[in-house]
């Protein structure tokens, strides 16, 4: 309480990044590859479209993920491109999975800045450092989390990108098995971005969202 998002910076890339030290891509993994990743999300994907993966728990900063990799532990590991390329690790990025194999995160690759609700000053100097339009594709992408009780463990994915004035928002919620994985796509007005993340998230609902979720927040 208290805080508000003050502006959003302009999106680095959103996508998630496969990085091996021995394969080129999840494609060509063998049978049996084990692939570290901490996000539920990468996991249910992943799982969803290779389940002869072994896909185990991998946590820590992004040098510490690395080092585990460059230790043997994994054949591979997914990390948000975004992070890679700010830390400057570019290099170790093997290949970018696409929306279609992997649905980013909520927001993922965008930096918000957080300031104080009254202080309009503050908010007022902040307004030259907004990027209008991924400021409006993650509106939407939030307001989808929003509907849907997401947080950071839960498997929900959902990008948005703008097109002259129309809005388009791809959602995703899936069971952590990666046997059910529902994604929705709607088009919106750019004027009003959270009725479109609303509109989403009820369409998930109604294709079964909700007992997928539960399972995952009873565990």
């Amino acid at each position: 309480d208290g805080l508000d998002l003050a502006i959003l910076c302009e999106r680095e890339n959103p996508f998630d990044a496969f990085v091996s030290n021995h394969y080129p891509s999840v494609d060509e993994l063998p049978e049996g590859a084990v692939v570290g990743t901490s996000s539920l999300r990468r996991h249910s994907q992943l799982v969803a479209q290779r389940p002869d993966l072994i896909i185990k728990s991998l946590r820590g900063n992004v040098n510490t993920r690395l080092a585990k990799l460059d230790a043997g532990e994994f054949d591979a590991i997914i990390l948000a491109a975004s992070g890679l390329m700010r830390l400057g690790f570019e290099d170790r990025i093997k290949s970018v999975l696409t929306a279609e194999q992997s649905l980013p995160a909520v927001g993922q690759g965008a930096l918000g800045i957080e300031c104080r609700s009254q202080d309009q000053e503050i908010k007022q100097l902040l307004q030259v450092l907004n990027h209008s339009e991924s400021e409006r594709c993650v509106r939407a992408e939030r307001a989808m989390n929003h509907y849907l009780h997401g947080g950071c463990q839960v498997p929900i994915a959902g990008y948005a990108i703008l097109t002259d004035s129309t809005l388009s928002l791809a959602g995703l919620v899936a069971s952590l098995d990666g046997k059910q994985v529902l994604k929705v796509s709607q088009t919106g007005n750019v004027s009003n971005p959270e009725a479109l993340g609303i509109s989403v998230a009820k369409e998930l609902l109604e294709k079964g969202a909700g007992p997928l979720l539960e399972a995952v927040f009873e565990q």
